[in-house]
């Protein structure tokens, strides 16, 4: 398994898992695992299989179903010899969110937080097939930092849905599924990562 490591060994370990669509080394990830190396965070991110082999070949492929996706993602706490935060973008953050939400106590043992950030609350343009069932299971701190007008789940959309009160949001105004506001609204994509990584590093002290 080939990690890509930012920040210092002894810092917290965080496991950050990459969309559907975007690798490991993508503008979003490498922001974040920088920003986070920057405050003492050691992040290791890495490709799930299919986008490995995408990377290998060329050949674009959607993601694995998510059983296998989770088993693999699972299969990486287990060999951790130390306490992990888990999390990732999108897609990342909901197979973070499901391996959390498994109950099995080798697992819970190690998962110190889950942190997602765009969570995938819906498919696009199907906002009736939610994904939120298994988020009441999650026994450890869940973090969620969400765009307002995320068309993956919007601020009006989220508060409909009945989710565990003690899930610590940020929501960015006017942000939309990987953050960024319209130039009119006034805010500042550069601002809002800031607001992330300042909460995230929060978190991991």
């Amino acid at each position: 398994m080939d990690f890509i490591f930012d920040g210092p060994i002894d810092g917290p370990l965080f496991l950050f898992a990459h969309g559907a669509g975007a690798d490991a080394q993508s503008n979003f990830m490498n922001t974040i695992a920088q920003g986070l190396a920057e405050q003492g965070v050691r992040v290791a991110r890495f490709n799930f299989p299919y986008m490995q082999k995408r990377i290998e070949d060329g050949t674009r492929r959607p993601p694995d179903r998510a059983p296998k996706l989770v088993e693999f993602f699972s299969e990486l706490i287990r060999n951790s010899d130390q306490p992990v935060y888990i999390g990732g973008k999108s897609m990342g953050g909901r197979i973070a969110s499901m391996v959390a939400a498994l109950g099995d106590e080798t697992l819970d043992s190690k998962i110190k937080g889950v942190i997602c950030l765009g969570y995938p609350f819906h498919p696009q343009g199907k906002p009736e097939k939610l994904r939120i069932e298994h988020l009441k299971d999650i026994k450890a701190p869940l973090f969620i930092a969400q765009g307002t007008r995320d068309k993956l789940g919007s601020r009006e959309d989220v508060a409909s849905y009945d989710l565990n009160k003690e899930i610590d949001w940020l929501w960015l105004e006017d942000g939309d599924h990987d953050f960024k506001p319209r130039v009119r609204s006034g805010f500042k994509y550069d601002i809002h990562m800031q607001c992330v990584l300042s909460q995230l590093t929060d978190g991991f002290k």
